[in-house]
């Protein structure tokens, strides 16, 4: 039994859903649109201001993608209401970023800056120069956003030196001992 498929998705009052018949998802709000299409075997229906998923059957991958399909357009829900951030801190001496146009600039100790394109739909600010912030309708995008920043210089474990979450608790080794 799907425990998260069989829950219900509760729409905002700013939120409208459309499904049509071939199952294709449209989720408006205030902050934009997305759109998603549900795998064969999965239904939704609408009645007020739920979202109700349905599945065909009961093998075990109609149940997987019951509660996959629930949860996806749940963060779709979120999304266009009130959307989602990653935070992303650096660390390191001479370390920092800076907007440039669509552009984010990363110098992080290498010969040469990082310039990373930002994605369209994505919106990326920089607050001392140390401190990125990562914003978005589309929760996948803004996590693959931060995850490809994040692996320019992931955080390494002697000084702790790199890119890292603003949550991520980095384990740190000792050093090599002087006999």
């Amino acid at each position: 039994m799907s425990r998260i498929g069989n829950k219900n998705i509760l729409l905002p009052a700013k939120v409208k859903c459309n499904i049509s018949p071939s199952g294709e998802v449209e989720v408006e709000g205030p902050k934009g649109r997305l759109s998603w299409r549900l795998p064969s075997g999965v239904a939704a229906q609408i009645d007020e201001n739920n979202i109700k998923i349905t599945r065909s059957g009961d093998d075990r991958t109609t149940k997987a993608l019951q509660g996959l399909s629930r949860a996806l357009i749940n963060n779709m829900v979120t999304g266009v209401s009130s959307g989602f951030t990653r935070n992303l801190e650096i660390q390191g001496v001479g370390f920092r970023a800076q907007i440039q146009g669509d552009k984010l600039n990363l110098s992080l100790g290498f010969s040469h800056p990082i310039l990373f394109q930002i994605p369209e739909g994505i919106k990326v600010t920089v607050t001392e120069n140390t401190k990125i912030a990562i914003e978005g309708i589309d929760k996948q995008l803004v996590g693959q956003v931060a995850a490809d920043i994040r692996a320019f210089y992931p955080p390494e474990p002697y000084k702790g030196k790199g890119v890292r979450y603003s949550d991520e608790q980095v384990r740190r080794k000792e050093g090599k001992k002087q006999a």
